[in-house]
């Protein structure tokens, strides 16, 4: 685009604006898409960030941690979970290690047996929390250890089921960026849409714009402008929308789990922000191209 153009784009040009009617089905369903996209996109957006979160604190967490299973008789059970405990308080790279009480670990059975459980009644092992430290410490070295002066230990650092939780999470990352780009496609596919229709909806005026001397320029620029404003009010308004549902959406407790805790943190409220213009973007270059497809049309 030239510079005249450029600034009748920016600033406005009453002529210019009558080209493209100011109503009709084109206008309604400009604005009620870039509207119903933009409010998508918050959700989606809402997703990836929160799953991003989700598995870098799943991540570091389950990392840190690791579980010591004394599986061992009644009798046996105490003494082995002293010398476990030894032997971990004297490993290089473990930070801390504590056996878990008995009400500890009725709380987690819990939700499987119930509140009024009684360990004793079952040969439930015991279970150990370990910290790690940095730089870390030798889970090999310390399993053999283990084996040595401990028989019925067990030493269970979550690696098995921590990369599927992560890899969870990162796949939800990168579907809300997929549906993100997928909603932007779509957006454009739509505008074109509508901006092809008014065009053809206004081939006489466009002719006789021609026949007194208005290049296609002035005239794909006059459609172009009015596209990108409708645009822009209808994610803005979208935006607006969607963020107050996010507002209504749980916040995060260790009861609802992943399920809670969806909305946006910190900065990352800021980024809905970038939707209105980058949606007026898409729909300046979806407008710009189907203006200039279908000008040479009529030509």
């Amino acid at each position: 685009m030239k510079r005249g153009t450029i600034r009748t784009f920016l600033l406005g040009d009453a002529q210019a604006g009558r080209i493209v009617p100011p109503s009709g089905h084109t206008a309604h369903l400009t604005l009620f898409v870039s509207a119903a996209m933009a409010f998508l996109a918050v959700f989606a957006l809402a997703l990836s960030l929160a799953a991003g979160r989700l598995a870098d604190r799943w991540s570091s967490e389950l990392a840190r941690s690791a579980t010591l299973r004394i599986n061992a008789p009644a009798d046996q059970r105490a003494a082995q979970t002293e010398v476990a405990l030894k032997i971990l308080r004297q490993t290089p790279g473990v930070a801390s290690a504590r056996a878990l009480t008995q009400e500890e670990q009725a709380a987690l059975l819990a939700p499987w047996f119930g509140t009024d459980l009684r360990l004793d009644d079952l040969p439930v092992p015991q279970l150990i929390e370990v910290t790690e430290g940095e730089p870390g410490y030798d889970a090999a070295g310390l399993r053999l250890r283990l084996a040595a002066a401990v028989p019925g230990a067990v030493l269970d650092d979550h690696t098995r089921w921590r990369r599927p939780l992560v890899q969870a999470a990162n796949s939800l990352r990168r579907l809300g960026w997929i549906s993100i780009a997928l909603i932007g496609g779509a957006t454009a596919a739509m505008i074109t849409l509508a901006a092809s229709a008014a065009l053809s909806a206004n081939a006489r005026v466009i002719e006789v714009l021609r026949l007194v001397g208005a290049r296609d320029v002035y005239i794909a620029g006059a459609f172009v402008r009015r596209f990108t404003l409708r645009t822009l009010i209808g994610a803005t308004a979208g935006v607006g929308f969607g963020m107050a549902g996010v507002l209504l959406l749980p916040e995060s407790s260790p009861e609802g789990g992943f399920l809670t805790g969806l909305g946006f943190q910190g900065f990352g409220w800021l980024a809905p922000i970038l939707i209105p213009p980058m949606g007026a973007l898409v729909a300046f270059l979806a407008t710009w191209a189907a203006a200039r497809r279908r000008l040479k049309e009529l030509a």
